[in-house]
């Protein structure tokens, strides 16, 4: 037997595989299949290949590995499947076996060490990241290698997003405001930040944005020093063990802190919080603290509109400007289909005033970025971006927001592709809230 079909009967769930009824629900709601047409690029054509690995009437080749890495991970089908099967845990366990499987060539191998083992998962080692790209981008070396052309020895993928790369920070947001923040007014709740990993060093002042919104809606903040990346990254590229391994940490750091609430600001470090009970359900000895840990995960949209005190957005009406502006928001995939988070952030934008908010078509379709995705299958990830950024267009919105930091760094690709930067700002939707709130 092949060795790869042996870890894929290991791996993946059966009762999950044999779920799908091969309804084709899914299918339009999968953006691959939305570009192909091709069964094999849709959930129930993945579905359909593993179930056939498993039963033996086919190996598990390089076609099929292909279709595995091929697929966004965005969910987008689960809330569309009638089975309710959780075709995120499939792709998953494919993947993770793959990974097992794959003898990689030696420079893969070591970027994906550099990567998965040595950085993300050492807060301290991020914030070494971010002190370098601070320094390129302070120093004068980002003009020189822009003007010399060397920025061209890299794939234009890679140049693209470097353009759009928000300044970067060696100091996260608990060494620039501290640990703990008391509520204004009377205490609703404890709550712990999230801060992330990429966000602490990238977004640093989104996560001082998050803590001054809760405090102001009426929350308590703690940001456990401890905590770490959340293993997102880790789960969607095989790695399922470096995950298992970051969430233990996590639910180690957060349940010390006795909060009511942990909150994040991002749709993909949320939807694998709220999934520790899963990757944790064989380990019984973190099963039942992985439950309490995703049973108190939150992202920050609902916790405002759920349980906080109203915020008053007023902001710019106090400063006298004129014309409401428009707004259009880009779901995160992950906040709306794990965390099926969609009408918060929207009631939150229909709250600021002097703001038109204007829906999207299609806002609830990937847009390409999905984790890393952008850049290892950068060429399907442009064509869902293009098709994208004609539904932006058509808003005539001079912000688009969004709550992942993913999504806002494609985002913000898209508009300089199109070359609408002088009519449009793509913005977390925690900034957008933070600059409107009357202080």
């Amino acid at each position: 037997m092949n060795a790869l079909t042996e870890k894929l009967r290991l791996r993946l769930d059966e009762d999950q595989l044999t779920n799908c009824m091969r309804c084709g629900f899914c299918l339009p709601a999968c953006p691959t299949f939305a570009e192909t047409g091709l069964e094999a690029e849709s959930p129930r054509g993945r579905i359909a290949l593993m179930k056939a690995v498993t039963d033996g009437i086919m190996e598990p080749d390089q076609a099929f590995e292909d279709q595995m890495n091929h697929c966004l991970g965005c969910r987008a089908c689960e809330p569309a499947c009638p089975a309710g099967v959780q075709y995120g845990q499939l792709i998953e366990q494919a993947r993770d076996a793959i990974e097992d499987h794959k003898e990689h060539k030696t420079w893969v191998k070591v970027t994906r060490k550099a990567a998965f083992k040595t950085v993300f998962p050492h807060q301290e080692r991020m914030k070494w990241v971010g002190r370098g790209l601070q320094f390129y981008q302070k120093s004068g070396l980002r003009t020189v290698a822009h003007a010399s052309g060397a920025m061209k020895l890299f794939p234009k993928h890679m140049r693209d997003m470097e353009k759009v790369l928000p300044d970067a920070s060696g100091r996260g947001v608990v060494e620039q405001i501290g640990e703990r923040h008391a509520a204004k007014g009377e205490k609703i709740a404890t709550v712990a930040l999230f801060r992330g990993c990429i966000m602490d060093v990238l977004f640093t002042q989104t996560n001082i944005h998050t803590v001054d919104l809760l405090t102001a809606a009426g929350f308590e903040v703690v940001i456990p020093r401890e905590q770490n990346c959340c293993g997102a990254l880790h789960a969607h590229s095989g790695e399922a063990e470096g995950a298992r391994d970051l969430a233990r940490r996590n639910i180690k750091t957060f349940k010390a802190a006795s909060v009511d609430y942990i909150v994040s600001n991002a749709g993909g470090c949320g939807a694998i919080l709220t999934e520790y009970d899963h990757l944790l359900h064989e380990d019984p000895q973190w099963r039942d603290d992985a439950v309490w840990f995703a049973d108190r995960v939150i992202d920050i949209s609902d916790l405002l509109i759920r349980a906080g005190r109203s915020l008053d957005f007023s902001q710019n009406e106090a400063q006298g400007e004129a014309e409401p502006v428009r707004i259009t928001y880009q779901d995160s995939c992950h906040l709306r289909n794990v965390m099926r988070s969609a009408d918060a952030p929207r009631k939150l934008m229909r709250q600021v005033q002097g703001a038109e908010f204007i829906e999207m078509k299609n806002a609830d379709r990937c847009c390409g970025s999905a984790g890393i995705y952008n850049i290892t299958q950068p060429v399907m990830a442009g064509q869902i971006l293009d098709h994208k950024m004609e539904h932006v267009e058509a808003t005539g919105a001079s912000y688009l927001l969004t709550s992942n930091p993913g999504c806002l760094l494609q985002m913000k690709h898209g508009i300089e592709e199109q070359g609408m930067s002088g009519q449009m700002k793509a913005v977390h939707i925690v900034d957008f809230l933070h600059e409107r709130m009357k202080k």
